[in-house]
């Protein structure tokens, strides 16, 4: 198993499928004297090709050059789209979070034990709940009050706290809708965790509206956040069996132990670079 800390690169791609792709990408880099650590490839029935490629890193002063002759002898030919990551590269992460802090302390907890694939480098929050928590693993804590006459105001404050440099922003649990405007400034992608298994439920107290529904399923979804409400593509999902005898109250508590899981695995996914987006859909490796 290749650790985000090993001296690897990750390419991803997506393009038309055609016989010899794989042998393309691997003869290229074979050339090059780079060996192959780990590689996972699928084809859809529309005829899309999509890989994720992990080879051992060519020489810092090396790489600029072997981008830009794989941009041309392999991408062009084949309408790749594709990106390069170093592994040991650690990607920026901001979380913003309300009230509940369970999967906000998931998140520490992995990041504190190097399972997480990034940093978190920041946490904003529109309460004061969970600033101790934060503060005490070294993390800055930031609290930006959102009302419905300072909405615009605090998106702007987020986006000033949130800087350009940032790779991710988690929603971990924060309880406002963030408009198409503060989406587009943010210049990175953003995953939620909706405590429903979408596309059930969607919008505002899904359990509640699962208990009327008297479901024996409840489950949590993590998806890429689009200006469209719980319809952004989606990373992972999970679920758990209730009964007849949950209440609401059982069902918040039995599904939050599903909406950490499912938010940290999206999460260590996108930053380890094994999310493809397809359309409306994702590839996941």
């Amino acid at each position: 198993m290749i650790t985000p800390d090993d001296d690897t690169t990750r390419l991803l791609l997506a393009c038309p499928d055609q016989p010899g792709l794989i042998a393309t990408v691997s003869g290229f880099l074979a050339e090059a004297g780079l060996n192959i650590v780990d590689v996972d490839q699928h084809s859809t029935a529309a005829g899309r090709f999509f890989m994720r490629m992990v080879f051992d890193s060519p020489d810092a002063a090396d790489r600029a050059a072997l981008e830009e002759r794989f941009a041309r002898e392999v991408a062009a030919p084949f309408e790749m789209d594709y990106s390069f990551s170093e592994s040991a590269s650690r990607k920026r992460v901001v979380v913003m979070v309300s009230r509940e802090d369970h999967c906000l302390s998931d998140l520490l907890w992995r990041r504190r034990n190097h399972h997480l694939g990034g940093d978190i480098v920041a946490v904003i929050s529109n309460h004061e709940d969970l600033r101790a928590e934060v503060e005490a693993v070294g993390i800055p804590f930031h609290h930006v009050p959102v009302t419905r006459e300072t909405k615009d105001e605090a998106e702007r404050r987020a986006l000033e706290l949130i800087g350009d440099d940032v790779d991710l922003l988690v929603l971990a649990r924060y309880m406002q809708i963030l408009s198409p405007a503060f989406l587009e400034a943010l210049g990175a992608p953003a995953i939620n965790i909706h405590h429903s298994f979408l596309p059930a439920f969607v919008g505002a107290e899904p359990y509640a509206r699962a208990h009327e529904r008297g479901v024996k399923l409840i489950g949590a979804t993590a998806h890429y956040v689009t200006p469209e409400l719980d319809a952004g593509p989606i990373i992972d999902q999970g679920v758990v069996r209730v009964g007849h005898a949950d209440e609401v109250a059982d069902l918040i508590r039995i599904g939050r132990d599903v909406e950490r899981l499912v938010l940290a695995r999206a999460v260590t996914a996108h930053l380890e670079d094994r999310v493809l987006l397809d359309g409306g859909r994702t590839v996941v490796f």
